[in-house]
C-alpha cells in the first residue's frame, strides 16, 4: 500500500506498481499548496469535494488527511492555561521542531477540519464540556466528496452485476457516467471552484443507479 502527498502522485510510475499487486491511497498535509485541491481556508470550499473526484479518476483508493484537530502549537502558546483560540487564529503553526516563539506555520486551517466547541474554546472551563465538537465546512466538502465516489462505486458495481441484461448502447452510456468530465477537473491542477457540475454529474449517476437497480440480471 503506497500513500504519497496528492501533488508527488505519478500516474505512470503507479500503473506499474498496480501490475504488481499494490495498491494507493494518497494524502494532504502541510501540502500541496495552489494551485493544487488543498485543504486550506483561504482556498475555494470545493477543492476538497473535487479532490474524490481527482482520486476516482486516478483509480486511486483511499484518501488520508494528516490531522482534523490540530488546534493550538505549544511553540507558539506555550502557557497550557491559555491555548491558541482557532476562531481567532486561524493559523496553524509548526508546533515541533522548531525554537519557542519561532514563527513557522503550515497554512490557515491545515489539520483543522474539526474545532473546539466555544465553552471550551479559551481553555479556561474547569468542569466538563458537553457541546459537541464544531465541523467545518471543509469537513462537509470532504464528506459530499466521499459521498460522490460512493455514488460511482455503487454505479460500477451495478454496471459489472447487470450488464447481461444490457443492450450495447446501454452499457456504453453507463460507462461514460464512470469516467469524470472535464468539467469538474482535467488534471491535478485544473478544475472547477463551482459545485454545479459536481452536482450535475451525481445526479446523472444517482438516476443510472436508480434504473440499473431495477434491471434484472
Amino acid at each position: 500500500m503506497w500513500c504519497p502527498i496528492s501533488h508527488a502522485y505519478e500516474q505512470e510510475i503507479a500503473d506499474r506498481r498496480r501490475e504488481a499487486g499494490d495498491r494507493f491511497w494518497w494524502y494532504v498535509c502541510t501540502g500541496p499548496k495552489a494551485p493544487y485541491a488543498t485543504i486550506f481556508i483561504d482556498h475555494p470550499g470545493s477543492e476538497l469535494r473535487v479532490w474524490l473526484w481527482q482520486t476516482w479518476q486516478r483509480n486511486i483508493e483511499g484518501v488520508l488527511v494528516w490531522q482534523t484537530t490540530q488546534w493550538t502549537s505549544p511553540l507558539i502558546y506555550p502557557d497550557p492555561e491559555r491555548p491558541q483560540n482557532p476562531y481567532e487564529d486561524p493559523m496553524t503553526w509548526v508546533s515541533s521542531g522548531a525554537a519557542p516563539g519561532q514563527l513557522a506555520y503550515h497554512g490557515n486551517g491545515d489539520g483543522r477540519l474539526i474545532y473546539p466547541p466555544l465553552a471550551a474554546v479559551d481553555g479556561s472551563t474547569t468542569g466538563p464540556v458537553l457541546e459537541g465538537p464544531v465541523e467545518s465546512f471543509r469537513l462537509e466538502m470532504l464528506r459530499d466528496g466521499i459521498e460522490d465516489y460512493e455514488y460511482l462505486v455503487i454505479l460500477k458495481r451495478l454496471l459489472e452485476e447487470k450488464r447481461a441484461a444490457l443492450s450495447p448502447k446501454q452499457a456504453r452510456a453507463y460507462e461514460k457516467l464512470l469516467h469524470v468530465p472535464a468539467a469538474i477537473t482535467t488534471s491535478a491542477t485544473e478544475f472547477t471552484i463551482s459545485p454545479a457540475p459536481i452536482e450535475e454529474r451525481r445526479n446523472a449517476i444517482a438516476h443510472a443507479i436508480e434504473a440499473l437497480s431495477r434491471e434484472t440480471p
